[in-house]
């Protein structure tokens, strides 16, 4: 769903924005645009199975290589856990309700060790995207700091998303996505600007010289194509040069200092969607990604190979049409079985059909699935990386070439006109949403009639035909640009109260060596992503690019503004949910390819000239709407004070087992507690100090917060303990940490509550 599954819930959205229309007095669409890219010849496919340029192993004793500055550095970016809506599912009754594992931006730095303003960052954050108000107050921020940081800029920050589907929303800069979150919260904004810039500053402090070796590992058992019907719409030929209709390849790019050979980090890319937990989870977490980076680091960090600040990143790839519920999509509807191969439906009707993860039977929201999404893409991580660290290892290639280069523009995508493979002329469209759109996918199926795989008239219920008129009636020429979508959004032409998505879309490509890296806005498909890299590789090689290298193209999203799907011109006819929420016509992922091929000569070893920068895209952070309404205070009820236990631990428990406190508590949003923790749980140790065991960061503690009563503002806090099979027998104790409100001057208060000691055993 790499979607802010506005999908998933568009009926009660659509309903949302026609009060929000009648109560600001009818609004019109804003225009959308969109980036661009060149065009793919089917015939040119080239039977690269199952990777899309194989990674050639290598003779070269490890270390070796060229040497750049590398740097990896790694903040919180944990903004509001309750009372915010979720980002992802669009679901207005999704509102977060605790925290299950904190968020985290991920940064890698790699520069020329003789060219100090040639170098980028790039940014891994636990969101569901990247957002050009983001990306905005990161590069502001980045300018007030100093001579230091003003080699980072628009051309070399990149900043992507791990495609989470639960963290919270509200920090979006358009207003679609900020219609189901009551509209924009600066709170929920800040953490993630203040986290990324924070990563950024670790990452350039910790900079040393360094050598970089890529790698790759096939991720068997954590994704499959959840619309394989549209995939099967590309040209067999095309099909046949590859063994899966997901690309399987993990690709790794390892951070190792040259003085002691320690690794300073990995970044990764590998497509699955961040949808394991499911949109009837509230709690906050990373997502299978969040998972696996945290597994990774936790096993690595403290070896002799690894620094002690080690940081992986596990960055999206081409995430558009893949699903980590690998058990495919069947009807709960009490039939059992499977949905409908064309349409995703269950007797007619789209809201039964879901995908099962590994461990669905598990009633807890998709928890379990996730955490085995994640463990499986951290344990063959886990395994390349081992391999990638033994002495005169063989494999992965070391990059080499002295080269680091990056390029960025902001283009217009609402009416870019470039030639097509076959030799016409075609343009892009205003932006636009189909009436699949609405229907969601099998991770998340929408509501009210709505289907996959429709085009030409749609099939739902009249009363939204009528809707989306009253929204904007599309033109005629909106029409035919879009076809064979049928248009319920014509989201590209309502600029009222201001643009609903993006018009100016950022065009970015990264490289470092015999390495680009494509930074895509939007979820480009298993196929589109291949045809994508396929086309910069071709024209690196022909260019002579990367000197007498191969060249490798990785492809990285979504990023720095969402612009939703990108898929084939053939997966677009069939209009299944990612051809609907492909908002520029059927010629997006060519423009894209076209931009792209285009721009690469800026990227050769000697440019010193970047491409026009073109139109900088509107920031709304000061004029957003919001109805998010603040803590007003909080209350203890009476003769109890703020942390006190109203139910305690047991004695003792068992591995495998759950402890659990329920304490007084505040509302969580009057203090995020960044680069700290809401829970723990801590062990007595010989000398009889209580030492930290677990916190926010691991995925076996859970912080829940309810509230109580609203009008006297009292509350409650749950944490419980998972206990893991191998956790050490002891005697622990639950600890809270809280901060309330006081109700005439706002002051906000810290204070801790504490359980019992209990046994493990």
């Amino acid at each position: 769903m790499a979607r802010f599954h506005i999908a998933a819930a568009l009926g009660t959205a659509t309903l949302a924005l026609l009060i929000f229309l009648q109560v600001a007095s009818n609004f019109g669409l804003p225009e959308l645009h969109y980036l661009n890219s060149k065009y793919h010849d089917p015939s040119s496919a080239t039977a690269f199975a199952p990777h899309q340029f194989p990674i050639n192993p290598s003779q070269a004793p490890f270390g070796d290589g060229a040497q750049y500055l590398l740097g990896a550095g790694k903040a919180d970016i944990t903004g509001p856990v309750v009372e915010i809506n979720m980002m992802g599912y669009a679901d207005p009754n999704q509102v977060g309700s605790g925290l299950r594992q904190r968020l985290y931006s991920r940064a890698f730095i790699v520069g020329d060790m003789n060219k100090v303003g040639d170098r980028f960052v790039y940014l891994v954050l636990d969101t569901q995207s990247g957002d050009t108000a983001v990306r905005h107050g990161i590069l502001r921020r980045l300018a007030e700091m100093g001579p230091a940081y003003a080699v980072y800029g628009q051309k070399n920050v990149a900043v992507t998303g791990t495609h989470s589907h639960s963290g919270p929303g509200a920090w979006l800069n358009y207003l679609l996505p900020q219609i189901t979150s009551k509209g924009f919260d600066k709170q929920s904004y800040q953490a993630i600007v203040d986290g990324a810039i924070l990563s950024i500053r670790r990452a350039h402090e910790a900079l040393v010289p360094g050598h970089l070796r890529l790698g790759s590992v096939d991720v068997r058992n954590a994704n499959v194509n959840r619309s394989p019907f549209a995939y099967l719409a590309n040209p067999e030929r095309e099909r046949s040069a590859y063994r899966h209709d997901v690309d399987k390849t993990l690709t790794m790019l390892k951070f190792q200092r040259a003085k002691d050979g320690r690794n300073v980090g990995v970044l990764t890319w590998f497509p699955v969607h961040g949808t394991s937990m499911l949109g009837n989870n509230t709690l906050i977490t990373g997502d299978n990604k969040g998972v696996a980076a945290h597994l990774l680091e936790q096993a690595v960090r403290g070896s002799e190979s690894a620094d002690d600040g080690f940081v992986a990143g596990f960055s999206q790839a081409n995430v558009g049409d893949t699903s980590p519920n690998i058990l495919g999509a069947y009807c709960e509807d009490g039939s059992g079985e499977m949905c409908n191969f064309e349409d995703s439906t269950c007797g007619g009707k789209n809201e039964p059909c879901h995908g099962r993860g590994p461990r669905f039977r598990e009633k807890d929201q998709g928890a379990s699935s996730c955490f085995e999404i994640g463990r499986r893409q951290a344990d063959d991580a886990k395994s390349l990386y081992d391999d990638m660290a033994v002495i005169d290892t063989i494999v992965g290639t070391p990059i080499q070439g002295s080269a680091v280069k990056s390029l960025h523009a902001f283009h217009d995508l609402s009416n870019f006109s470039f030639s097509h493979p076959n030799g016409s002329i075609v343009s892009t469209c205003p932006a636009a949403l189909g009436y699949s759109f609405a229907a969601g996918t099998t991770d998340g199926p929408g509501a009210f009639d709505f289907k996959q795989n429709n085009t030409g008239s749609p099939n739902a219920n009249p009363i939204w035909s009528v809707v989306s008129g009253f929204l904007r009636e599309p033109s005629e020429e909106q029409k035919v640009c879009h076809h064979s979508k049928p248009i319920l959004l014509d989201v590209g032409e309502i600029q009222n109260p201001y643009l609903w998505t993006p018009n100016i879309v950022d065009v970015q490509l990264l490289r470092v060596g015999q390495l680009i890296v494509i930074v895509s806005p939007g979820e480009a498909t298993t196929m589109a992503g291949r045809r994508w890299k396929e086309a910069i590789h071709n024209s690196a090689q022909t260019s002579s690019l990367t000197d007498d290298e191969e060249p490798i193209v990785v492809l990285g999203g979504p990023a720095n503004s969402y612009t939703h799907y990108i898929a084939t011109e053939e997966e677009y006819s069939i209009q299944r949910y990612e051809g609907a929420s492909t908002l520029y016509g059927p010629h997006t992922l060519n423009a894209h390819i076209s931009l792209t091929t285009s721009y690469l000569p800026f990227l050769h070893t000697e440019s010193t000239t970047s491409p026009p920068p073109g139109p900088e895209p509107p920031i709304y952070i000061n004029k957003s709407l919001s109805f998010i309404t603040g803590v007003a205070f909080d209350r203890a009820p009476f003769f109890k004070s703020f942390g006190d236990v109203l139910s305690d631990t047991a004695p003792a428990y068992t591995p495998g087992s759950t402890a659990s406190a329920t304490f007084v508590g505040a509302n969580p949003r009057n203090d995020l507690r960044l680069e700290d923790t809401y829970a723990s749980v801590e062990r007595l140790d010989r000398t009889g100090r209580w030492v930290r065991v677990r916190d926010d960061a691991d995925w076996s503690l859970i912080f829940t917060w309810r509230r109580v009563n609203s009008v006297l503002a009292t509350s409650e806090v749950d944490i419980t303990w998972e206990i893991e099979d191998e956790v050490k027998r002891g005697r622990y104790r639950i600890r809270y940490f809280g901060a309330s409100k006081t109700p005439i001057t706002g002051s906000i208060l810290q204070f801790e509550g504490v359980s019992r000691g209990f046994e493990v055993r």
